[in-house]
């Protein structure tokens, strides 16, 4: 199967790759065809907080794109109240066979940190992000700190290290 020997050699890649801003990746060696891991992004004001992501490739893939789902919520213009991402590399309209999973999750990150209100999942959001980005920030900061049970940050780790599985 052409799809799991290319799935099989993009996630070496992106395990030896070291990305900073998207670790812990677990596959289940039974099914390629899903992956997880945890977006821990740079800049504010997500930067204190970690998003567990799921990305699951058609059988298709890849001359059909993967869909990502934020299993952790987020307080995101460009993602829905289930998770679903508005990414535009992975739309049906521009997605190309050669694209790399290490690009569409580059992409992820780049949107994760720089929102896009002129393509919004949740207008309200979006507004919100392009009026009052001040008012934004605060909400979307205390979105992330109230939405695990547990009241848990990865604030008191180094950027460098191993986040806790248990992440949610």
């Amino acid at each position: 199967m052409t799809s799991t020997r290319r799935l099989c050699k993009e996630l070496e890649e992106i395990r030896k790759s070291g990305f900073r801003e998207f670790r812990n990746i677990e596959v289940d060696e039974s099914n390629i065809l899903i992956w997880q891991g945890l977006i821990v992004p740079e800049s504010p004001p997500y930067d204190k907080g970690a998003f567990r992501v799921e990305i699951n490739f058609p059988t298709e893939y890849p001359f059909k794109p993967p869909r990502i789902t934020f299993m952790t919520k987020i307080y995101h213009p460009n993602v829905d109240e289930k998770g679903h991402v508005c990414l535009a590399i992975i739309s049906l309209e521009n997605w190309k066979p050669a694209t790399r999973t290490s690009q569409v999750i580059q992409c992820l990150i780049s949107l994760v940190n720089m929102p896009q209100p002129e393509r919004p999942l949740r207008a309200e959001l979006a507004n919100e992000y392009t009026e009052d980005r001040a008012q934004f920030m605060r909400n979307a900061e205390e979105s992330w700190r109230s939405g695990d049970p547990m009241g848990r940050t990865i604030a008191h780790l180094h950027r460098t290290e191993t986040i806790p599985q248990n992440v949610q």
